[in-house]
């Protein structure tokens, strides 16, 4: 009679072992990307809740609500329009691309001099929504559609009525918290006014000027030109 050695094993004894072992890696395998597809759910759903936060305040003219919405370099664009407000002069106002330069003109038109000089970046957005500065139709007709997320980077497919556009707003994570940047689509507002100018067939200082008259229902004065100090 043959005896195996005490040490020597079928190759057969190695194989429950081995193929329960790699069930459990392919468990984990799919468990690991369950969990991180749920979790890349999460990230979607609250950039979009950013976007639909942000539109929301914006309608309501919820100025402070809608701040909370934006990001650092959003707040950083209107600390610079605050400061061109106060301090540029005609010809530096003049330099100023046509959106900005409405944003100026605008403030000085309709604000108080007292009261400008009290804002910050933030205070200054906040009041500019409160007032319907900031057209609530740049929003109304807009939601959010495929979101893509790099890091702590993300943007989302502009959707107008729907349908979608080539255009996307872009979003950064801050201090673990989404937030929209609104300077992504400054490019398509300034093209839009630039459009707009030419097909009035007015000069650009004269279609700013009849616009700032138009939505206020009186006619800038000259001091709109000058700085504040």
């Amino acid at each position: 009679m043959k005896f195996a050695h005490p040490l020597k094993r079928n190759k057969y004894q190695y194989s429950k072992p081995q193929n329960m072992h790699k069930n459990l890696l392919s468990l984990l395998a799919i468990l690991f990307l369950f969990s991180t597809g749920l979790a890349q759910k999460k990230e979607v759903k609250k950039v979009k809740d950013c976007f639909e936060t942000y539109k929301s305040s914006i309608l309501n003219d919820k100025g402070e609500k809608a701040v909370q919405q934006v990001d650092s370099r959003t707040i950083a664009y209107y600390t610079d329009i605050l400061n061109k407000t106060i301090h540029a002069d005609s010809a530096e106002v003049n330099a100023l691309g046509i959106m900005d330069k409405l944003i100026v003109f605008s403030i000085r038109h309709r604000t108080e001099k007292e009261l400008i000089l009290s804002f910050d970046g933030v205070s200054l957005l906040e009041y500019s929504i409160r007032e319907g500065m900031v057209g609530k139709n740049s929003v109304v007709n807009n939601s959010i559609g495929k979101v893509i997320i790099d890091g702590t980077f993300a943007k989302g497919q502009m959707l107008v009525y729907g349908e979608e556009t080539p255009v996307y707003f872009h979003f950064y994570k801050e201090n673990d918290v989404w937030k929209l940047d609104l300077t992504s689509i400054f490019s398509l507002g300034n093209a839009a006014f630039v459009k707009m100018q030419e097909e009035s067939g007015k000069k650009e200082n004269e279609f700013l000027l009849d616009i700032l008259e138009m939505m206020t229902g009186r006619k800038p004065e000259t001091t709109i030109w000058n700085s504040l100090l």
